[in-house]
């Protein structure tokens, strides 16, 4: 099974980071940076949310002029990805496709149009709702 944390930025400055799984998480496989996903897939029922990034699970940063959700080695200039120490230098570095795919463990959103209730409520239950079904599957059943 699928699972992401998703980081949520707001309009004032703050981040916020939802754990995102089941059916949720595979709901946003093949979505793209820039797409915009209802918040409901985070846990904020009433949000518009834009797609503006992520990391593999190796740490590789997801760059949007990149087509599909697979690694690749690029030769890179200053920008995502890569920041040089001096001017002019360029590498060859490895960075994922604008593609969510199920090798994405981190996704960066932001805010484009708020719900009817306040994120910080609605960040206290999503983390008690995860919490809750990871402890049913930890658990164990006696024979």
């Amino acid at each position: 099974m699928v699972e992401f944390k998703a980081n949520v930025a707001t309009p004032e400055g703050k981040t916020y980071t939802f754990p995102v799984w089941g059916n949720y998480a595979n709901s946003l496989i093949g979505k793209k940076i820039g797409d915009e996903v209802d918040g409901l897939f985070v846990g904020l029922p009433g949000y518009k949310l834009v797609i503006t990034g992520g990391s593999d699970n190796a740490g590789f940063p997801m760059r949007k002029d990149i087509a599909g959700g697979k690694r690749f080695k690029v030769l890179l200039s200053e920008s995502t990805g890569f920041h040089p120490k001096k001017k002019g230098l360029r590498k060859k570095v490895s960075v994922r496709g604008n593609t969510i795919s199920p090798e994405t463990a981190q996704i960066n959103l932001k805010i484009v149009a708020r719900g009817p209730h306040p994120v910080e409520n609605l960040l206290e239950e999503v983390k008690k709702r995860y919490e809750a079904e990871r402890d049913k599957k930890e658990e164990k059943p006696k024979k």
